[in-house]
């Protein structure tokens, strides 16, 4: 008997852990839990009455790109229609331009506070005339909106921004991002009519997959003059054709002409001689000199055996990662696995709408708890919605924080389809610790802008893994360059009056990593120089200040690289909110740039559309990311029960106060609850079990 009871409690505790230690702390599902949120925008099972098409010409001089975004908006029917269209940016890109093209005219836009520029444009549209908008609502996302457009008549909008290029490890990159992602919006973050608008304003319409591919054709053109001979030029996630224009210029175009919307476009080159270890552009814009200078510290002398770590893994098994982005996060954590060493410790957490901790605490890298590890991980599958705040908050529950000593790191592999980045970051921010925070993008389009502004205030670096062929190299170069930073202690000091310096906290750089700084004076003159320590020794490097050559786009790019600092303040409390909304405009309008307070609106002041005429209101929808299943995405439905699903919400007139509700959440997944339910279940059948037990044994006493 004492056999069977043992076996009992067993198999009573080897079923609790199998649904596990989900951390007691996570939230109580809240009433709407699920998939990811597609409002009542839902599905588009039919083509668009208004065709898109777009068009990017990209100019890459040194290490600044400026980009010019032509959507062409052509109105197949015999309505008057307004067309509105989500569409992603680079997160560090200040957009300053737009046109709107009419037959043979051309109408400038105009940047103007938010609520301005929305009812120039309202205005524009009830009295029949021709309107653009620009607005963003988040740091690469957009929505550009066109009123009145004819039957049979195309209007085209072209917006233009500049960004960086990125430099890593001698490689130059410059990432177009070709569709959004569906977003997951939290039930806790609907709360009232304004949280409710932004959760609508960041979701759009998905096209079917039975419409095909075809839906939002992007060609690309990229003119390449990097300062020096460029060498190695690939695009890992599209065919491309290069053409010679000189010994250091190149063009790049899409080998196919056209690809659907719904891959990012990457570029990669590298320079045929040395690789310069300094960069520095210039502009003197309004009375006021900017300065843009990226510097490489050199490699340590030696690189000392890194000391033990604990490592938190995060990984995201929610609807969105359904396919081959799962497949490439499993490898991802798989490798990352292999690597661990029996002084490190780990631990896993997974989340989709619930969480699991593998471990109750984190546990030493031995053989057997790899093996568990692995287990788990081969085993998730992807589905249900995307609530990745508790699994941050387990992921930085530090509770060795008062006694450990040593690098407490956590790996992030996600898409970051989520809406309440504010409140990640905020989080972060606060919770932190000890703890620093790496994130590694999942699939053909993540949310670029929560990877990196999470990896800035984490005091980590971000990687994306777009293909399964980059698995094993990234993962590997990410886990061998987070071993330690190889520059800390950074300081810069800039000759000149009135300095003001971006970031304003200066990070510790890894492994090939350049450090970026973005300033402006009243006056420049002498040197820049940077100071800090490489391995265990001081390193300084100083620059000429007149060796800068002149660039355009410098000034834009402070400001908009001011505007982040603005917003990590705001997250930190630094900053109040109205302060730091009153700072955004003030930039936003100063350096006419899109920002979350300021927006672009062009105006044709010639009314064409008869107000006898109705307008007819359509939102343009997106395509599913590559990789991306469909049926994963919606919980497992198929196609056609989404689109049933989608046409039922269309046809629902009942409005219910709570504004979660009215943006109705599905349930699809089991949640929390329903494991601690399970877990429940589970004891009480051990504690039956041991009572049975006790009950056939001779002497025994309840």
């Amino acid at each position: 008997m004492g056999l069977a009871l043992l076996l009992v409690v067993l198999l009573g505790a080897l079923l609790g852990s199998r649904l596990n230690a989900a951390d007691p702390r996570t939230e109580a599902d809240p009433v709407g839990s699920g998939t990811l949120l597609l409002a009542e925008k839902g599905v588009a099972d039919r083509l668009p009455a208004v065709r898109l098409g777009t068009d990017m010409d990209v100019e890459v001089s040194g290490q600044i790109a400026r980009v010019r975004v032509t959507q062409a908006f052509r109105n197949t029917s015999d309505k008057w229609m307004e067309a509105t269209y989500l569409y992603p940016l680079p997160e560090d890109g200040a957009v300053d331009s737009l046109k709107m093209v009419v037959g043979q005219r051309v109408i400038v836009g105009r940047i103007k506070r938010r609520e301005e520029a929305r009812e120039i444009y309202e205005e524009a549209k009830a009295s029949g005339r021709k309107a653009g908008l620009t607005e963003q609502y988040r740091a690469n996302m957009f929505r550009n909106s066109v009123a009145n457009i004819g039957p049979g008549e195309t209007v085209l909008v072209s917006i233009e921004y500049q960004a960086p290029v990125r430099r890593l490890s001698g490689e130059y990159a410059l990432r177009l991002p070709l569709v959004v992602g569906p977003r997951h919006v939290p039930p806790h973050s609907v709360q009232d009519a304004r949280s409710a608008d932004d959760a609508r304003a960041v979701t759009a319409p998905l096209a079917d997959p039975a419409l095909g591919r075809d839906l939002n054709p992007v060609s690309i053109t990229v003119r390449l003059a990097p300062g020096f001979k460029p060498a190695n030029i690939i695009s890992p996630y599209h065919k491309i054709a290069v053409e010679a224009g000189g010994p250091r210029r190149r063009t790049v175009r899409l080998a196919d002409g056209d690809v659907p919307a719904d891959c990012d476009f990457e570029l990669r080159w590298r320079s045929a001689t040395a690789d310069p270890t300094v960069e520095l552009f210039r502009q003197e814009r309004d009375g006021k000199q900017y300065v843009m200078a990226t510097i490489s510290p050199p490699a340590p002398d030696t690189v000392p055996p890194p000391a033990p770590r604990e490592m938190i893994f995060v990984i995201d098994n929610s609807g969105s990662m359904g396919g081959e982005s799962m497949r490439q996060a499993k490898r991802s954590l798989l490798h990352a696995l292999d690597t661990l060493r029996p002084v490190d410790r780990f631990n896993i957490v997974r989340f989709d709408d619930s969480m699991t901790v593998l471990f109750e605490e984190p546990v030493a890298a031995s053989a057997e708890q790899i093996a568990v590890a692995r287990r788990f991980t081969e085993s998730l599958e992807a589905s249900g919605g995307t609530k990745m705040l508790p699994a941050l908050k387990a992921a930085l529950d530090d509770r060795a924080a008062g006694s450990a000593s040593g690098l407490r790191q956590v790996i992030f592999l996600t898409d970051g389809a989520i809406s309440n980045e504010r409140e990640m970051l905020a989080t972060l921010a606060a919770q932190a610790g000890r703890s620093r925070v790496f994130m590694v993008g999942i699939g053909s389009a993540p949310n670029n802008y929560l990877m990196t502004r999470m990896a800035e205030v984490g005091r980590g670096i971000y990687v994306n893994i777009g293909s399964p062929d980059e698995v094993t190299a990234k993962m590997a170069a990410l886990l061998n360059r987070l071993k330690a930073p190889v520059a800390r202690n950074l300081k810069v000091t800039l000759s000149g009056d009135g300095v003001e310096l971006t970031p304003a906290v200066l990070p510790d750089l890894y492994a090939g990593e350049p450090l970026v700084l973005l300033g402006r004076a009243d006056r420049l003159s002498g040197t820049l120089m940077v100071s800090g320590t490489i391995g265990d020794k001081a390193w300084t490097d100083t620059v000429d200040l007149s060796d800068a050559i002149e660039s355009e786009a410098v000034a834009r790019l402070w400001a908009k690289r001011r505007i982040g600092d603005i917003e990590v303040g705001r997250l930190m409390s630094a900053i109040s909110h109205e302060d730091a909304d009153t700072a955004i405009t003030e930039l936003g309008l100063a350096f006419s740039i899109v920002t979350r307070q300021t927006s672009l609106v062009a105006v044709d002041e010639t009314p064409t559309r008869p107000l006898d005429q109705p307008l007819t209101e359509e939102e343009l929808p997106l395509l599913l990311p590559a990789g991306w299943d469909f049926d994963a995405l919606f919980g497992g439905e198929t196609a056609r029960a989404a689109v049933a699903a989608s046409e039922e919400r269309a046809n629902r007139t009942a409005h219910a106060s709570d504004p979660a509700t009215a943006l109705d959440l599905p349930q699809t997944a089991t949640g929390f609850a329903g494991l601690v339910g399970k877990g429940l279940l589970l004891m009480l059948i051990g504690l039956a079990g041991i009572w049975l037990t006790r009950r056939r044994t001779p002497g025994a006493t309840a």
